[in-house]
């Protein structure tokens, strides 16, 4: 679920909501996030966002993790044939 960003044009704080992409928009501030003493209910608006960061837990991935089984199996064809000569020169 996406964060969006919000600007309330009475008390013009931005703030953002944790929502999913289903829900609707927001149209009012939110009481929790309005700077204003007494709660204004100021209208809204969403801000465009820079969106988020890919984030890559675990050990990681290669391109190679995902070929197909024909370009693996080319691959180590290629492979030990390549290797063959080098053993032989030592």
């Amino acid at each position: 679920m996406p964060t969006y960003e919000y600007q309330c044009e009475k008390c013009a704080k931005t703030f953002e909501i944790f929502q999913s992409m289903k829900d609707e928009p927001l149209a009012v501030c939110p009481k929790e996030c309005c700077q204003q003493e007494t709660w204004g209910e100021g209208k809204v608006k969403r801000l465009l966002g820079t969106g988020a960061g890919l984030i890559f837990k675990g050990s990681g991935f290669y391109i190679t993790d995902y070929r197909s089984s024909g370009y693996k199996a080319a691959a180590k064809s290629d492979s030990t044939s390549g290797s063959a000569p080098a053993a032989e020169k030592k």
